[in-house]
Parts: C-alpha cells; sequence; structure tokens
C-alpha cells in the first residue's frame, strides 16, 4: 500500500455515505413536495408526530442539527400552521415546539412516504436492517 493511497476515494468510508445521502434526499423530494415539506421538515415533523410536543433543544438533540439550521425550519414551519413555538411556562429558556391540529393531520398525509421510499432501494429487508444498525452505531462515534 503507498502513502497516499489513503487519499484515494475509493478507500474512503465518507463518501458513499455523503453521495447515498445526497441521492436518498433527492429521492425524497416528490413524494414530500406532494405533503408541502422539505426533507428537514419531514425529519422535524417525524420527531413532533411522535412526540406531540417537545423542548426545541431535545428535537436539535433528535435530529443533530444545531439551533442556527433547526430555527429557520420550525420558523418555516410554524408559518405553514403545523407547529407553534412558545416559551416554556416552567423555564422561559426553554423553547417548547407543538403539532397544532393541521400538524398532526398532516401525519395521515405522509404515512405513505416511508413505504414510497422503501420501493426505491435494491436493498433486502434484512441489509437495509443490517446497514441502518451499522449506521446508528458509527453515529454514536459523532454525537
Amino acid at each position: 500500500m503507498g502513502k497516499y493511497d489513503c487519499l484515494k476515494l475509493d478507500n474512503q468510508i465518507c463518501f458513499p455515505l455523503y453521495a447515498c445521502s445526497k441521492g436518498i434526499v433527492k429521492a425524497y423530494k416528490p413524494f414530500l413536495d406532494e405533503i408541502g415539506l422539505t426533507y428537514t421538515q419531514y425529519i422535524a415533523m417525524m420527531v413532533l408526530w411522535e412526540h406531540g410536543e417537545i423542548s426545541s433543544k431535545e428535537l436539535g438533540n433528535c435530529l443533530y442539527l444545531d439551533s442556527g439550521t433547526l430555527t429557520p425550519v420550525l420558523k418555516t414551519l410554524e408559518s405553514k400552521g403545523l407547529i407553534t413555538r412558545a416559551r416554556s411556562h416552567e423555564d422561559e429558556r426553554n423553547l417548547i415546539v407543538a403539532l397544532t391540529n393541521s400538524g398532526l393531520a398532516l401525519r395521515d398525509r405522509a404515512v405513505d412516504v416511508p413505504a414510497k421510499m422503501s420501493a426505491c432501494s435494491s436493498l433486502s429487508q434484512e441489509d437495509a436492517a443490517e446497514l441502518y444498525r451499522i449506521l446508528r452505531e458509527l453515529m454514536k462515534s459523532f454525537a
């Protein structure tokens, strides 16, 4: 192995992750356009559909997003009438993000998106589950 082999693109784990991530987000676009969300808005809504309401700090932690990235997403979702943002009564420093009735109703329109995305992949269910497990483990290294 040569001194510079470590710099070959084919020897980087990050590149296929990067390329797949771009491809996956691109594949999501037509499905998310139907429900009026970007990918980042969609994953934020997924957390809210699961929790109903959550602090913006916890939401950012779930999504691995800093407040500078998350705040514009939340402002847009609020302007669409899908969420509310309000200061916590217990601690004014905490911003609580909650679903509106419209935000909750959007879940019914989004419920088919995961199946549509699965149909875009050539991975078997077993391979997809193994890839998920490996990626979750890798995420721990960078949390």
